[in-house]
């Protein structure tokens, strides 16, 4: 067990935590939340040993092993498999159980005939960040502090990791912006929150639900501790030349000098924005037809791809790293041209395009309040300075070079940009990635709220069902168009490695690769008449309960007045109405039940 006490960090005159405290028990997989800055990262270098504190006790237990996902990039072994292997002890008869270490790397997308024969310094720098992932879980030390694991990974690995860690045989901390997949895993939620550190068994929102619970309170505690000092002070001050009351005066000075005032609770700062958007005054924005792509013509990342794009859709692009997400978006937006195939966007469609890579366009050179001046059209400085503000870069935070900013603060310096910009079609590659929790909340916040349309790249699964309409998805060496939102793709078809049950990453041929797009196709344009009746159905039944409510309203007005010809005819109404209901429930069911036997079958 890991005990924490008193725990006190000051970086200059930011103060992180003040007499914190906390505690890991046995088997206890605990996820940490907090806004940026708040201290997360600290904890866990504070926890390894690589950082100091001002005061307090960190109690770890002897030959209790630490183990965490390293972002130092140094490895000694000649392939990716002896380097996996090489944190592996020997078990009681002497043997490396090498397939622990098979198995991690496939789930994390490595393919068999890489993991054998490529060396990690060719892998990309976020594969060699999945190989210390990989590292670090075959070790298995008693305690596995992962921050952002999720940001290294593509969805179908995000999905492996998270079934893997459920099952981790010692305790576990967890930092992620994904609060579907710290529910999913962790088994308590620790906060830091006004500098002290709260502890929960469950997810999150019960911790969230905990935290505004005391603060309630403690407002109510508050005005009334007010109001006794300001009864206490108008007491003084009535009788305070009063010789009759001069023993009780003194008794309330006293009382006054005792009793402290309670301090108000710092405003919390939230990111909150909204997109900035013009009209569009057609129904079509974007035709996509036979896009074909590729960087080798002999290695297409895209083949065929046909799709259109309307006003207010939400459509998601998801699949594994490396398959063609991101340069989909390029193509949509422009800055690449297809080997075959047309884009055609109408004349009215302003792009908005934030990527990954644009954030290495920034002028480093610049403040932040100069680059987003840059992207305004009036260059107005103080519209600069609100969207700044905006984006938590108030006063002299926006008068600071992007060179000396994280990578967390060049993403909202790059999102400030994009706000400023009026526009109708967002193309979004990953917005998520440094951003926590309120964060993300406020950016869904703000893409349901903009009337145009919307393109995300994403693997964070809580974005994705609450986003998606419609799915672009990269899978089984494939990209196809689905028609329906993520739920929908997970229930009917599925994510290939999982539904073959498959470990293995080997690309299919390329006939496998069409029928699995026209399986999902066939399986989308199938499923969709059944999907609207019962939608109708639910619809026409909402309405009818809806006109039996106002009939019961009738019903009582009609009897106040004696009007008992009216209540006869508003009672023969409600009883069509109930019986039409029971009509349609029964076809509700006949058609659900034809649905879910597509899905048997």
């Amino acid at each position: 067990m890991i005990q924490v006490q008193n725990l006190q960090k000051s970086f200059g005159l930011q103060t992180l935590f003040s007499d914190a405290n906390f505690q890991v028990g046995k088997g206890e997989l605990i996820g940490l939340v907090g806004r940026n800055g708040s201290g997360k990262s600290t904890l866990f270098k504070i926890i390894l040993g690589t950082e100091g504190f001002d005061s307090g006790n960190v109690n770890i237990p002897k030959n209790y092993s630490i183990g965490y996902l390293s972002q130092h990039l140094h490895f000694t072994h000649a392939t990716i498999f002896d380097e996996a292997c090489s944190v592996l002890k020997p078990n009681e008869d002497g043997w490396i159980e090498s397939y622990k270490v098979e198995s991690i790397l496939s789930g994390l997308g490595f393919d068999k005939k890489s993991i054998e024969k490529k060396s990690p310094n060719m892998l990309s720098g976020g594969f060699q960040i999945r190989l210390n992932l990989a590292k670090a879980l075959a070790e298995e030390p008693n305690l596995l502090l992962l921050d952002e694991p999720t940001n290294y990974l593509d969805i179908v690995s995000v999905r492996w990791l998270q079934r893997f860690l459920r099952n981790w045989p010692g305790e576990l901390m967890l930092i992620t912006h994904d609060r579907r997949f710290m529910d999913s895993v962790c088994t308590h939620t620790l906060g830091i929150h006004r500098k002290k550190m709260r502890k929960i068994q469950g997810g999150v929102a019960k911790l969230q639900d905990a935290i505004l619970l005391e603060e309630e309170v403690y407002l109510r505690t508050l005005e009334n501790d007010a109001a006794k000092r300001e009864h206490l002070q108008k007491f003084v001050e009535r009788f305070r030349y009063k010789a009759s009351k001069a023993k009780a005066v003194q008794s309330k000075v006293k009382a006054l000098e005792r009793h402290e005032p309670m301090a108000n609770l710092e405003k919390i700062k939230n990111l909150d924005f909204e997109f900035n958007e013009t009209s569009f005054p057609s129904k079509r924005m974007l035709k996509v037809e036979h896009l074909d792509f590729g960087y080798d013509v002999n290695l297409p990342l895209i083949e065929d791809l046909s799709f259109e794009l309307y006003k207010g859709d939400r459509l998601a692009i998801i699949g594994p790293n490396g398959k063609g997400k991101t340069t989909l978006l390029n193509l949509l937006a422009g800055e690449l041209k297809p080997s075959s195939g047309n884009i055609e966007a109408h004349n009215s469609t302003l792009i908005n395009y934030f990527g990954q890579t644009n954030v290495n366009r920034l002028d480093l050179q610049k403040t932040v309040e100069e680059e987003i001046q840059s992207s305004l059209e009036d260059r107005a400085r103080g519209k600069a300075r609100t969207l700044a503000g905006v984006m938590m870069f108030e006063g002299d935070n926006a008068l600071k070079k992007i060179s000396v900013l994280s990578g967390g603060e060049r993403s909202r310096v790059l999102l400030a940009k994009i706000l400023g910009k009026p526009c109708n079609l967002l193309l979004l590659d990953e917005p998520t990635n440094h951003l926590d929790m309120d964060s993300v909340d406020s950016l869904i916040e703000a893409l349901e709220e903009f009337k145009g349309s919307a393109i995300l790249v994403s693997h964070d699964e809580e974005i994705l069902h609450a986003f998606a309409k419609r799915l672009i998805i990269f899978d089984g060496g494939n990209v196809s168009f689905f028609d329906g939102t993520y739920q929908d793709f997970l229930e009917r078809v599925g994510w290939i490695d999982e539904t073959n049950a498959v470990s293995s990453r080997t690309t299919p041929k390329t006939a496998d690769r069409r029928s699995r797009a026209e399986q999902i196709l066939q399986k989308s344009r199938a499923l969709r008449p059944l999907e609207q009746k019962i939608k109708q159905i639910e619809e026409e039944i909402e309405r009818k309960e809806n006109f039996i409510a106002e009939c019961e309203k009738n019903i009582i007005t009609a009897a106040e007045q004696g009007e008992g010809l009216k209540i006869a005819k508003i009672s023969k109404e409600m009883e069509a109405a109930k019986n039409k209901i029971a009509e349609l429930y029964a076809e509700w069911e006949r058609v659900n039940a034809e649905l879910e036997s597509f899905f048997l079958h």
